[in-house]
């Protein structure tokens, strides 16, 4: 699993494009990893021999905040394709009603929104004489959001089709609703667990940390020599495997 784990991980390094959000994630990663060099070999210029550990952890902490973004992309194109429907209610044509949709998202998540900045683009494709399904497809391969590309597969069927758009729009917004209800209950049943996870990730450091501020010099024996960086560093390496059994766990999809 873990050399399954370091393959994508490197696959995702081959195809890395840096974005300044990025800086934080890996800053945090290094400050960590500076910590565990401390706590398991006793020293900080040990720890540079275990940075390399960072780039995977990056790629690994990337796709979390990836995931995560793109799910609430996920319900505010949601609420987005509620407002078009109800803007085709009040007769205006499938074009103004993403523009219309685009004023709502901004007064609902604020003009910074993700959703925001996806319809404006959306607009100006509209501007540029580019068909809205097409504008949905891009926004869905890009994203890499199911429910927009299934959206996107539907709503240019019906368009060519001359279908009913706003009913189209609406049995779309219910089916992604359903499924965003189920993610929501099994992330509360989770959520216990996720958060007990975490303060089990976070155990061995804190005992480690408490040991050596209570008992100055009891992991002395552990520094030092080849039999204990052996056992630390095959410690380290449980405790990584473990940290990723963890999050293969309370990482549910559907």
């Amino acid at each position: 699993m873990i050399l399954q784990t370091l393959k994508s991980y490197w696959q995702q390094a081959l195809r890395y494009r840096y974005v300044p959000s990025d800086i934080p994630i890996l800053l945090r990663n290094v400050l960590i990893l500076l910590l565990a060099g401390k706590l398991f070999y006793g020293s900080f210029a040990v720890s540079v021999f275990i940075l390399p550990l960072s780039v995977p952890w990056f790629f690994h902490e990337k796709k979390k905040k990836e995931l995560k973004d793109n799910h609430d992309l996920g319900i505010q194109f949601k609420d987005a394709m509620m407002a078009v429907s109800t803007a085709q209610k009040a007769g205006y044509s499938v074009e103004n009603s993403f523009l219309e949709a685009k004023h709502d998202m901004k007064l609902l998540y604020g003009k910074h929104a993700p959703i925001c900045k996806e319809l404006e683009i959306i607009h100006q494709g509209i501007n540029n004489n580019i068909s809205v399904e097409k504008m949905i497809r891009k926004l869905g391969r890009k994203s890499g959001n199911r429910d927009i590309s299934e959206f996107a597969g539907v709503f240019a069927v019906a368009k060519r089709s001359g279908g009913n758009m706003t009913e189209t729009i609406e049995r779309c917004v219910d089916v992604i609703g359903k499924r965003m209800e189920v993610e929501n209950e099994i992330d509360v049943i989770i959520s216990a667990k996720r958060m007990e996870a975490q303060i089990m990730e976070m155990v061995p450091f804190g005992i480690m940390a408490y040991v050596g501020l209570t008992n100055p010099g009891f992991f002395d024996v552990l520094y030092g020599n080849v039999l204990g960086v052996f056992v630390m560093t095959v410690c380290l390496l449980i405790y990584i495997a473990a940290y990723l059994m963890i999050e293969k766990i309370v990482t549910i999809e559907i």
